[in-house]
């Protein structure tokens, strides 16, 4: 079985003063502007880095969702945050780094065996596979 999922950019201009806009085949995001000013400036808008961010959290909480009910165990919620790094590197920038922070609340899950989980699935969720940079977690199971 094989699945894909588009999304484009489109960029005029350069890379300073220029603009792009993000669309994806959903119409989750549809023309999104995003640029230099976006990106490392701090302006409205989006950029590759929050957009990877927000798939991973995804990716990883459904993943986690699947394993816990694979032992049994139904989240009532997964509150997932992403944080990705950007750093300057010798010929450009590279993401170095991306930082799960999890809440879940998970009737009957001790807190080993959600942490055990929890560390599976940021391993095998597709997007952590796919990423090439240092991907931690800090799991929290909420009573």
């Amino acid at each position: 079985m094989s699945i894909k999922k588009t999304a484009s950019a489109i960029w005029e201009g350069d890379v300073k003063k220029g603009k792009g806009q993000l669309s994806t085949e959903s119409g989750a995001l549809k023309h999104n502007p995003y640029g230099f000013n976006t990106r490392f400036e701090g302006q409205a808008g989006t950029n590759p880095e929050e957009l990877i961010g927000a798939a991973h959290a995804g990716c990883f909480s459904m993943a986690l969702s699947m394993m816990l009910g694979e032992s049994q165990l139904t989240p009532e919620r997964i509150d997932t945050k992403a944080e990705v790094t950007l750093e300057k590197q010798d010929g450009g920038f590279a993401i170095t780094a991306i930082h799960l922070t999890l809440q879940a609340k998970v009737p009957g899950a001790t807190d080993a065996q959600f942490k055990e989980i929890a560390n599976k699935a940021k391993e095998g969720c597709p997007v952590s596979k796919v990423l090439n940079a240092k991907i931690t977690l800090d799991a929290t199971l909420v009573s």
